[in-house]
């Protein structure tokens, strides 16, 4: 009679051990790749975000009853922003919020100074790349108005934005 083998020297064995080997590699990866590429676009507090649509819907539609137009330029090179501001309001400074479409902590903002009646600078701290969404309004802790946009950079042309007369 031989004697039985070693339960080590089966495959059996050392086979269930490598799925669970491999489920806790794999589990330990993906808990790792989860916690580095967090993009942080997950609001917590809903409601008080839906209120908010409701006061960003009031101001394109300011923006639109003051027949607010803004001819936007960035230098591709220097980051400089020249606007040319058309319409019944004209603030002392304004405010261009420059948001990456995935992640957050890539969003600009820019303010604007006046520098003659309609017309605009600032810097960008660094030239910029891709697309991003434009929010032009002014530079006061409540503003009445806002005008929207999106933009592909580096761009040689100017951009124009316009107050949309429906909400969107």
């Amino acid at each position: 009679m031989t004697a039985p083998r070693p339960w080590y020297k089966e495959f059996w064995p050392w086979f269930l051990l490598g799925i669970l080997g491999l489920s806790v590699v794999m589990g330990v990866t993906f808990l790792v790749f989860s916690l580095i590429g967090f993009d942080g676009m997950v609001e917590d507090d809903y409601y008080k975000q839906g209120m908010a649509i409701n006061q960003v819907l009031e101001q394109d539609q300011r923006a639109a009853e003051l027949g607010m137009q803004a001819d936007l330029r960035i230098d591709d090179l220097t980051g400089d922003v020249v606007v040319e501001l058309k319409g019944q309001a004209r603030p002392e400074q304004l405010r261009l919020e420059l948001i990456f479409p995935t992640q957050g902590n890539r969003d600009q903002s820019v303010t604007l100074e006046r520098v003659r009646n309609g017309h605009y600078v600032g810097q960008l701290p660094h030239a910029l790349q891709y697309r991003w969404y434009l929010h032009l309004q002014p530079a006061i802790s409540d503003p009445d108005w806002r005008l929207r946009g999106e933009i592909e950079l580096p761009r040689k042309s100017s951009l124009t934005l316009r107050a949309d007369r429906k909400p969107t």
